[in-house]
């Protein structure tokens, strides 16, 4: 098994907001967690047992599990876990590509010789990371990133799984075509009414019919890799695509007015135009993600001819979105709102231009005192009058980006 070639290792916490909180209180141990009030943020296993999910509303996880402990979240804890678990995945190998701030994958296949068998490099991870920073790990071993990531799931949890290379089609294709990475429930609702349930059936078709069925880019993804084929290798220091936030709006039925929904969207816009700056990231496309009554989900998307950072930029563009989209969201309700901004490249290279939209005021310079103020201060430090007692829904912590190469 895995005498030569490539071999990556797909590290992922269990439950890690959970664990965190069982790891740090004696009392939450081995029984039913939930993080998180309104919607779950995270859930132990003996919560999952009783069928709580990530995203759930509280009501519906309180009503599965009554006997759940609730408790808020601690973001703090749960970044300094994680920079913990980060200094062992950097020292365990150089080649890291952080995937969330709970998950990486790490190329280990030129350890042999100095270390040992990835099995052995695995083992030793586990090993450190419950000892040193208390919490359960599952680890995936594959040849590819894809069959490791499915490894590391089906080992969890708190487990070890290695996908001998002889035996990859042995242990894919019976598995559901759910466990495809990108197939949701729409795909999955898609393949199904073709007959396709299992990998095996999907990599058996022919690429053209799979894009008759989920389209040609989506058709092309999935048959790769139903047949194994995953060329990428581990990326370190790949930096983000697109920077988002959303916001969990309210139960079907009890809807938001405009004003709501456009103080919220202008919360959203601060908090993804600030991520932008820290990381001297500038975007060119926003995204406007909605979910409505009926649990349906629309988007619509705008390109500006410049790449920006700016906030102000950023609030006209989805303003204008918001006001397309504005009839269906008056049909059907909204019960999520989110903003994506995509296209991202290093902000030193942004030339100065005259603003995109002439009733737009150039706000370089308020941005950066705001930014200034509230990387004191904290975020709610400062905050616009028409989000005073409203909430935008939590900041989740994620993986610092890093930071653009040297320009010379």
């Amino acid at each position: 098994m895995f005498d030569h070639g490539k071999v990556i290792l797909h590290a992922d916490l269990d439950s890690f907001f959970a664990s965190v909180e069982q790891r740090d209180d004696p009392r939450l141990r081995g029984r039913p967690v939930i993080v998180g009030g309104g919607v779950v943020l995270a859930a132990s296993y003996e919560a999952k047992a009783y069928g709580v999910r990530s995203a759930m509303g509280g009501r519906e996880a309180q009503r599965l599990c009554p006997d759940a402990l609730v408790v808020p979240p601690r973001f703090s804890a749960y970044v300094e876990a994680s920079k913990q678990v980060f200094e062992i995945f950097d020292d365990t190998t150089p080649l890291v590509e952080g995937i969330s701030i709970d998950e990486a994958f790490l190329d280990v296949g030129g350890l042999r010789r100095l270390v040992g068998p990835p099995e052995q490099i695995a083992t030793t991870l586990r090993g450190r990371v419950r000892d040193e920073v208390g919490l359960p790990i599952s680890v995936g071993i594959a040849r590819t990133k894809y069959l490791a990531k499915v490894a590391s799931a089906v080992s969890k949890p708190d487990g070890l799984l290695a996908v001998d290379p002889e035996g990859e089609e042995t242990f894919l294709h019976p598995l559901p075509v759910e466990r495809l990475w990108g197939v949701g429930a729409i795909t999955a609702a898609k393949l199904h009414a073709d007959g396709i349930r299992t990998i095996g059936e999907l990599a058996a078709r022919e690429e053209a019919e799979l894009r008759t069925t989920v389209g040609k880019a989506a058709g092309r993804h999935l048959w790769a890799l139903a047949n194994l084929l995953d060329p990428r290798p581990v990326e370190v220091g790949r930096r983000r695509r697109s920077i988002g936030s959303q916001a969990a709006i309210g139960r079907p039925g009890k809807r938001k007015s405009r004003p709501e929904l456009e103080a919220l969207l202008a919360g959203l816009v601060d908090r993804v135009a600030r991520r932008l700056r820290a990381g001297e990231r500038i975007g060119q496309t926003f995204t406007l993600r909605l979910r409505f009554d009926d649990f349906g989900r629309a988007t619509r998307s705008a390109t500006l001819a410049h790449s920006s950072a700016a906030t102000a930029t950023w609030l006209e563009t989805g303003r204008r979105l918001l006001d397309v989209a504005w009839p269906l969201i008056d049909e059907r309700g909204c019960t999520l709102l989110g903003v994506t901004i995509s296209g991202l490249v290093d902000g030193r290279s942004q030339q100065l231009e005259l603003p995109l939209f002439p009733d737009v005021v150039h706000e370089s310079g308020l941005d950066a005192a705001l930014d200034l103020v509230r990387g004191r201060f904290g975020s709610a430090s400062v905050t616009r009058a028409a989000l005073v007692g409203r909430r935008t829904g939590l900041e989740m912590p994620t993986l610092p980006d890093p930071g653009p190469v040297a320009l010379v």
